[in-house]
């Protein structure tokens, strides 16, 4: 393009027109002077639009020659940003227009300047670097640091009864019936240990080292009878004997089992270090003890069982016969009978003048709604009882007694007992520390007693933080609660921890239970709730 009078020329890279007075040149606009940039290699530079348009008015009417800047050679920029948490770095590449295009080694330098030294994409930058332009690309990643994992006892055999009571946020134990002995025979494989892992540290952008916590290793427990480790792989635990497999912890140990047809006059009575597995019945005055299970797959008439696990009975538990179970105690159904579990009593058909005692739950009915049926004797019962039909029109009165745990109230006052002691103990090793250092320590026992003293301090702090697990427990006696799903029928004495009603009317399907005044009330299905008068002269 040819215009007379008018030139673009560079210095220091930045362009100008000059511009002088030509008698009839055409008049000049922005587009005309944009196209002799091009034409002059100035095209991709960085113009000044209000310049020209400067420019344009001073062609069109200056009659005197001017110099004016109308664009400029820009190189192109590069801008890193770290995030706040030093993990990511990203880069922004504005293009070169005319001038300088970014480099790695460019990028490389902003990075450095910026304190980014690890986890760079060489690769990414290279790549934005060649394409000229970018906008918050991650080129630098930093590595998140992997805490260890804790060891893992995975048990490999599914069928392994876990004698641990499992609780849910109420405090109840989630029962399962385990139904038959499970049994596993000499070397089989029970349980595989994995070892816990190191952590792997991490590291942000800037190099900064995260730390990590290694996982917290732990081995099989110890003593597992009837169990062993392999002698070929020490992550390995096997069974050394034949017998019932019992989850106990990090371990699965494995009792012997005892068969037996009967107990009777003939057997004599049975104490046995295991499972013991009755296929007929325990009869009148007859003994069966074992440290493990006790299965009868038919009645308990009149005799006596103590069990350190289970109690399952197939058929009734009748005639004054007495079980005890460590764990939780199932049948048929039970007559004149008492029995004690430290965590379920569950009876599938009627209860009639018994003696129930259970550290948890009572669920009575549940596979036979239909007959389920509490009636006469006396059930005590730390959270929940849960029957059809409480009570009988037809027989005496029906004792209930809710929300208290006697073993755990003794526990909890002799823990109260025991932490005023410990807590005397401290205070006199206390004033001893300050009497040895006010009037001097001839005898070097300062050092010792400061030793006592921290060790009661530890032994007092362990007591207080049992003391608030217990009290914890006892928390839970105040959400106890009695559900009849059908109704109840006759004279029912209901005891909720100190509060005595007596249920002398039929009520149809609801729940017992203590509001927040602590009065006993009854929630009808239908959503009414009654608070029932607690009788003054029982």
């Amino acid at each position: 393009m040819n215009l007379p009078g008018i030139a673009v020329t560079e210095s220091d890279a930045k362009i100008f027109l000059r511009s002088e007075p030509v008698p009839d040149r055409p008049p000049v606009d922005a587009g005309v002077l944009c196209t002799l940039l091009a034409e002059a290699g100035f095209g991709n530079c960085r113009t000044n639009e209000s310049a020209i348009n400067q420019a344009v008015n001073l062609c069109n009417t200056q009659s005197t020659p001017f110099e004016l800047e109308i664009a400029k050679r820009a190189d192109a920029s590069v801008l890193v940003h770290v995030a706040p948490d030093n993990m990511v770095a990203t880069l922004t590449i504005t293009p070169a227009q005319g001038g300088k295009f970014a480099s790695v080694p460019d990028v490389l330098a902003a990075l450095t300047q910026a304190g980014v030294t690890f986890g760079v994409d060489h690769e990414g930058l290279a790549q934005a670097c060649d394409a000229g332009v970018c906008q918050d690309l991650v080129v630098a990643r930093g590595q998140v640091a992997q805490d260890g994992q804790d060891a893992v006892f995975e048990a490999l055999i599914d069928e392994a009864t876990d004698r641990a009571p499992k609780l849910n946020a109420q405090g109840l134990i989630d029962y399962r019936e385990h139904g038959d002995i499970p049994v596993v025979t000499a070397g089989a494989a029970l349980m595989r240990r994995t070892p816990a892992t190191r952590g792997i540290p991490g590291k942000t952008v800037k190099g900064q080292v995260l730390p990590a916590r290694d996982g917290k290793d732990a081995g099989f427990a110890p003593k597992l009878d009837g169990a062993e480790i392999s002698a070929k792989d020490a992550h390995l635990l096997v069974a050394s004997v034949s017998g019932q497999p019992v989850r106990m912890g990090n371990g699965i140990m494995v009792e012997p089992i005892l068969r037996l047809k009967e107990v009777n006059m003939a057997s004599g009575n049975i104490h046995f270090d295991g499972t013991v597995h009755v296929a007929g019945e325990v009869t009148h005055g007859m003994k069966v003890q074992a440290s493990g299970d006790v299965v009868v797959d038919g009645i308990v008439d009149g005799g006596q069982i103590d069990a350190g696990g289970n109690i399952q009975v197939a058929g009734g538990v009748i005639a004054q016969a007495a079980l005890h179970a460590g764990g939780s105690v199932t049948a048929r159904f039970a007559q004149g009978a008492q029995i004690t579990a430290a965590t379920v009593i569950a009876i599938d058909d009627m209860v009639i003048d018994c003696d129930l005692h259970s550290l948890n739950q009572i669920i009575i009915g549940a596979n036979a709604p239909q007959r389920g049926r509490l009636v006469g004797g006396t059930t005590a019962v730390a959270l929940l009882l849960q029957v059809p039909l409480l009570g009988s029109s037809k027989a005496g009165v029906t004792q209930v007694v809710v929300g208290t745990n006697p073993e755990l109230e003794a526990r909890y006052a002799a823990l109260l007992a025991r932490i005023e002691a410990e807590k005397a103990t401290e205070a006199n090793l206390d004033k001893l520390v300050k009497q040895l250092k006010a009037v001097g320590d001839p005898k070097h026992m300062l050092e010792r007693v400061q030793a006592s003293r921290q060790h009661a301090v530890q032994v007092w702090g362990a007591s207080l933080a049992e003391k608030q697990n217990l009290e914890h427990e006892l928390e839970l006696a105040l959400t106890a609660r009695v559900e009849v799903s059908v109704g109840i029928e006759g004279a029912v004495d209901l005891m909720f921890g100190h509060k005595p009603v007596q249920l002398r009317r039929e009520f149809e399907a609801g729940v017992f239970s203590m509001n927040e005044q602590m009065q006993v009330v009854f929630a009808e299905a239908s959503g009414t709730t009654t608070v029932m008068a607690v009788c003054p002269l029982c």
